[in-house]
This record gives C-alpha cells, sequence and structure tokens, in this order.
C-alpha cells in the first residue's frame, strides 16, 4: 500500500513537471526576447531537458515572427498655412566713399614752391666714358679707361629667350611709393610730399606701362607691384631684396631685374628741377640708369662690369632712338641689390617735379628701347667704331633741338633708406 502511494505521488510530480515545461516553451514562443530567463529557470529543474530544447535567439530569432503591420491609413494633419512673406524693401545702396582725387592745375598756393624745367645734357671729358649715343659718369675711383674696356665687348652678360612661356625679366620697385606732380604748372605744394600708396599715381603706374611694352615685344616680364617702401624707409631695400629672390627661386628664366625709382632733384635754394625732354613734340620725363660699383668689401658687387655693360647697351639703344631722354649712365658706389643678377640696374625715371603723364611717356620709350636690345630688334652697338644707323621703324631716330640744353647745378639721387634727398654736383 505504501509503495502504491509512492508510485501515485511520482507520476503526479512528473505530469507536474511536463506541464511546466510545456509551459515555459509556450512562454518562449510568446516572449522569445526574455527567453533566456526562462531558460535559466528550466535548467535549474533539469539540465538535460534544457539543453535539448532549440531556443528561438539560437536559431537567430527565426522563429519569431513579427506581427502583422496596422495597414489602416494614418491620419494627414491639416496643415496651417503659413503667411506669405512680405517682401522686405531693396535698401538703396550707398555709395562708397570714394578716395579725394588730387588736383590736376595748381590751386591756391600761399607758399607754392617754384619749379624749373630743364634738359640736362651728357657728359664729356674726364669723369666720363662717351658711348655711341649717351654717356657713363664715372663715380668710382677706376679709371675711365678701365670702364670704357667694361662695356666694348659687343655680347651682353646673359641671354634672353623671346617669345618664351617662361619670365625673362622681373620689374619692381623698392620705393614704390615715390610719385609725381599732378599738375603741370611750375608750381609744388610743400605740404604733398610726393608720395602715394595709389599703385595708379606711384612708380607701379610706370613699372607697368614699361610690362606692357615689354610683353608686346615678346619679352616675357613680370611686374612686382609690392610696396616695400609702405612701412618706412627704414629696410626697404632688405624688404626688396628677399620679394627678388622669391621671384629667382621660383622663376629660375628671369635675367633681367629692374628697379624702377623717380629722382629728387632741387637747386640750393629749394626750387624743384624738372628733367625733362620733347619726344614727338610731347614734354617727356628724362630718365637716368644707375650701375653700382663694388669696393671689394662694404659693397659686394663682383659683378659689376657686367651690369655696366647692360646699362651701357640700354643707355645707348634709348638715347639713340630718342635724343635727350637719358641722362648719363651713374656709376658709383651704390649696391641697390645689384649682386643678385648680372642684369640688374635701377633707373630713375624724371624727379618729384615731373608729372605723371611725362613718367609714363618716358616709361614707354625706355621699355621700346630695352624690347630691342633684350629681342635683337636693334643691332649692337661697337662702341669704338660707331653706331650701327639702322634702327626699326618703332626705335626711328628723333630730331631734338639741343640748344637749350643746359646741366643742373645740383642733382638729388635717392640713396637706400634715406627719406632725405642726397645732393650731388654735376657738371
Amino acid at each position: 500500500m505504501q509503495k502504491l502511494r509512492r508510485w501515485a505521488a511520482a507520476a503526479l510530480c512528473g505530469a507536474a513537471f511536463a506541464g511546466s515545461a510545456a509551459a515555459v516553451l509556450a512562454a518562449c514562443a510568446v516572449c522569445p526576447g526574455r527567453a533566456w530567463i526562462v531558460r535559466g529557470a528550466l535548467f535549474l529543474q533539469d539540465p538535460a531537458a534544457a539543453a535539448a530544447i532549440a531556443w528561438p535567439a539560437d536559431a537567430a530569432r527565426a522563429a519569431y515572427k513579427p506581427q502583422k503591420p496596422d495597414r489602416r491609413p494614418t491620419p494627414v494633419p491639416t496643415a496651417t498655412p503659413s503667411p506669405s512673406p512680405t517682401a522686405a524693401a531693396t535698401p538703396t545702396p550707398e555709395p562708397s566713399p570714394a578716395s579725394t582725387p588730387l588736383p590736376s592745375a595748381a590751386p591756391e598756393l600761399d607758399d607754392a614752391g617754384r619749379i624749373r624745367s630743364v634738359t640736362l645734357r651728357q657728359g664729356s671729358g674726364d669723369g666720363y666714358v662717351a658711348l655711341a649715343a649717351g654717356s657713363i659718369r664715372n663715380s668710382t675711383e677706376h679709371t675711365d679707361a678701365d670702364l670704357r674696356a667694361a662695356v666694348t665687348t659687343q655680347n651682353l652678360p646673359f641671354a634672353v629667350e623671346k617669345n618664351s612661356a617662361l619670365p625673362q625679366v622681373l620689374i619692381m620697385h623698392t620705393h614704390a611709393t615715390e610719385s609725381y606732380q599732378t599738375w603741370p604748372d611750375p608750381v609744388f605744394d610743400p605740404g604733398y610730399t610726393a608720395r602715394s600708396k595709389s599703385t595708379a599715381l606711384n612708380m607701379c603706374a610706370v613699372g607697368e606701362k614699361m610690362a606692357q611694352v615689354l610683353n608686346a615685344a615678346g619679352i616675357r616680364t613680370l611686374h612686382d607691384e609690392t610696396l616695400y617702401d609702405a612701412p618706412g624707409y627704414t629696410d626697404s631695400y632688405k624688404r626688396s631684396r628677399a620679394g627678388v629672390q622669391a621671384y629667382l627661386e621660383r622663376y629660375p628664366s628671369i635675367k633681367v631685374v629692374l628697379d624702377v625709382h623717380r629722382d629728387a632733384i632741387e637747386d640750393s635754394d629749394g626750387t624743384r628741377v624738372k628733367p625733362v625732354c620733347e619726344i614727338d613734340g610731347e614734354s617727356t620725363a628724362q630718365v637716368m640708369v644707375i650701375a653700382g660699383c663694388g669696393n671689394g668689401s662694404s659693397i659686394a658687387l663682383p659683378n659689376w662690369r657686367l651690369n655696366l655693360r647692360f646699362a651701357a647697351e640700354w643707355e645707348a639703344a634709348m638715347e639713340s632712338a630718342y635724343p635727350g631722354l637719358t641722362r648719363p649712365v651713374l656709376c658709383g658706389y651704390r649696391f641697390y641689390n645689384q649682386d643678385l643678377t648680372t642684369g640688374s640696374l635701377l633707373i630713375e625715371i624724371g624727379g618729384h617735379a615731373n608729372t605723371l603723364d611725362e613718367a609714363l611717356r618716358a616709361g614707354e620709350y625706355a621699355a621700346k628701347a630695352l624690347a630691342g636690345v633684350l629681342g635683337g630688334e636693334i643691332s649692337y652697338y661697337n662702341f669704338n667704331q660707331g653706331r650701327d644707323s639702322s634702327l626699326p621703324g618703332s626705335l626711328r631716330r628723333r630730331t631734338l633741338p639741343r640748344a637749350d640744353m643746359e646741366s643742373a647745378p645740383t642733382v638729388g639721387i635717392g640713396v637706400p633708406d634715406a627719406p632725405q634727398t642726397f645732393m650731388a654736383s654735376q657738371t
């Protein structure tokens, strides 16, 4: 009897356990996401049974069937119309303030300064080297014969490629802010410093004219309009040197570097001297090329003779085509960064008493003559035997009466980093 009771109790427990397992399976089917909880509970009851069951999670939830989506249309909310934007009134543009133009005629000046026009002559005799046209003023301790020997060679110290895709010439301005008179009247305003940051009024305007002429002639030319003296004259040559070196590093093809300035010439009583000539009936500023000379110590220009050779060629070409355009080439103990190439020169286009129009004409003529020298359009000169008379039409000889030519008693030549005019006698 007792055995029968134990057997019946076991049968009832088994039935209960089986029902529990069924219940677990049903729970897993309904809530597969929580099947790991049920698994743990069943494992406690019967590990073997738990391991034998294929759980939905183990089959990548393959047994999970998502509920069918509700296909009833979702009601679309009624859009609230937004108000139409009100067109804003178009503002009337205010005119930007224009720079005050400089006067083109002399105003009423209580203390007006006087301007004296003069055509400066070429030099001759001791202290000068005569060229086929033009001359060189020897301001060094070298003999005139030494300078003459340096410029009688037939060849330039460099070769320029015409119509090249690479630049051959660089025009820049160490003293770019130097500017000119704005009126033709022979008076100046002592309050006007003859300086301007406007590239339309200062040396950049002249340099741009020269670059246009050279490029039109097939001499690829770059024009640097950096105002190296805008922070001040101090260290302006140091800044321009760094600028030129950057150009030469980027364009090794550059053979010629022209530093374009204007001069400042005054009489001892403060009268400003205007170096001028007449070409084709128009008043034109005179120009002066400066070729520095090394002194073997503080001025290191080992190739100064080569630069002087180039200066002589350019001088002769300008003076042949446009008599009266040039003053003598100045060869003196001046550095001007002319060690950077054998074609590095400084040129003074007029002075602070000239007008911008006179300077622009001078820059154009100087560039036309240079284009002929660099492009082979005019013959090289034999300084011992004279000038070849053949000239292209664009560089035909101009006639100029020379009776009114004279020498100025004093000539100002800009000194590096010096805001004051340097006075030097000219004989």
